[in-house]
């Protein structure tokens, strides 16, 4: 009789990508204190892709809160033929991102966050572009702002 062996951790259905991992600093009476800030992007390439971020005393900590995090934040994205359906453009902070549909075959022209999110979104075509600040949290984060808005924008035609 063969035992089945169990495993701690089991296998999420979401990919995860860090996209920054920073080391922070608190000053305080007796000197500083170091803590770690993870970004990290998930998604299912299936349509569900979300944001999270945390802090931890350690980077394996730090990481899995962001996962927790990002969990909380999924948004459904509407994906038409491994496109988006129409241009869409959306603002985080002093982030913007334009986001245009492709023709099947284009690949991901994007760079960076944008390229990050669309991918573990299950966009296989698309062209951006990615305006103002460079920062990385906020650049995902107005990336996926512009992808819910390419569903409710799709929703409204039909």
């Amino acid at each position: 009789m063969a035992r089945k062996k169990l495993s701690k951790r089991e296998k999420s259905e979401y990919e995860q990508k860090l996209l920054e991992l920073a080391r922070v600093t608190r000053v305080v009476k007796g000197g500083r204190r170091f803590r770690f800030r993870a970004v990290l992007i998930i998604g299912n390439r299936n349509g569900k892709v979300g944001v999270g971020v945390a802090k931890g005393v350690d980077v394996s900590e730090a990481v899995r809160k962001a996962f927790n995090n990002g969990k909380k934040n999924l948004v459904q994205i509407k994906r038409h033929n491994n496109t988006i359906a129409c241009p869409t453009k959306a603002k985080f902070g002093s982030a913007q991102v334009m986001l245009k549909p492709a023709k099947s075959g284009r690949g991901i022209v994007a760079g960076g966050a944008v390229r990050s999110v669309v991918e573990l979104a299950g966009i296989r075509d698309v062209v951006s572009k990615s305006m103002g600040s460079a920062n990385k949290l906020s650049v995902a984060r107005a990336t996926v702002k512009a992808l819910e808005n390419v569903k409710l924008l799709s929703g409204r035609e039909k």
